[in-house]
C-alpha cells in the first residue's frame, strides 16, 4: 500500500452514534463537527438549539423584570417581605407549641402573635421573645388575649424577659438594606428548620 493510500486511509471518519436521544443510529460523518445521521435528525438538534437560547434569554429576561422589580420596591414592600419571612419562622419555630394564649392544638390558622403590638411598639415588631404561635381565634377575635398571653410567656421567657418587653425601647427605623438582611436572614432560618423537621 503507497503512503496516499495508507494516508487517506488513516484519515476516513470514524462512524458515531447521532447525538438525538430518540435515534442513536450508528452512521459515518461527512465532516468532523457532524452529529446527526440524517437531514431530520439534523432538524432536530437545530430546533432543539433554538428551544435552549430561547430559554435562556427567556430566564435573562425574567432576571432582568426581576432586578428592576426589586430596585422599584418601596421600603413598605420590603417591610412587608421582611415580616413575612419573619411570622412564617415564628410558626415553624413554634410548631410543637400550642397557641400562647389558649394553649390548644388544633388543626385551624395559625399567626405570629405579637404581644406587644405593631402598633403600641413597632421597634419590637422583629423581635423574637416579643412574637409567639397563636391561633387565629385568640389573635383575631379576642384582640391577642394578652392576659392568657402574659402568663404563658412568663412560662417560656421568664418574668424578666416579659418585663424588659413591657418596659419602654429606643424607635428603630429599619433601612431598605437592613430589611433585605433580616428577610434573607428569616428565609434562611426557616430552610434549617424544614430540613431539620425532614
Amino acid at each position: 500500500m503507497s503512503r496516499t493510500a495508507s494516508t487517506l486511509t488513516a484519515k476516513q471518519p470514524r462512524p458515531k452514534k447521532c447525538a438525538v436521544q430518540t435515534c442513536r443510529a450508528s452512521f459515518v460523518p461527512r465532516a468532523s463537527f457532524q452529529t446527526w445521521c440524517s437531514p431530520d435528525c439534523g432538524l432536530a438538534i437545530a430546533r432543539a438549539k433554538q428551544e435552549k437560547q430561547r430559554k435562556s434569554f427567556a430566564q435573562r429576561e425574567r432576571r432582568d423584570i426581576k432586578v428592576r422589580k426589586e430596585k422599584l420596591k418601596s421600603r413598605a414592600q420590603h417591610m412587608r417581605e421582611t415580616q413575612v419571612a419573619f411570622n412564617t419562622w415564628i410558626r415553624l419555630r413554634d410548631a410543637g407549641l400550642p397557641c400562647v394564649s389558649c394553649g390548644r392544638h388544633h388543626d385551624g390558622q395559625y399567626h405570629a402573635g405579637h404581644y406587644r403590638t405593631v402598633a403600641a411598639s413597632p421597634e419590637l415588631r422583629f423581635e423574637p421573645l416579643n412574637v409567639h404561635k397563636q391561633c387565629a381565634p385568640c389573635n383575631n377575635h379576642k384582640s391577642g388575649d394578652i392576659v392568657n398571653y402574659r402568663i404563658e410567656l412568663v412560662k417560656r421567657i421568664g418574668a424578666e424577659a416579659v418585663e424588659w418587653l413591657e418596659g419602654p425601647h429606643e424607635p428603630k427605623k429599619y433601612t431598605v438594606e437592613q430589611l433585605k438582611a433580616m428577610t434573607a436572614e428569616y428565609r434562611a432560618k426557616t430552610k434549617e428548620l424544614k430540613r431539620a423537621a425532614a
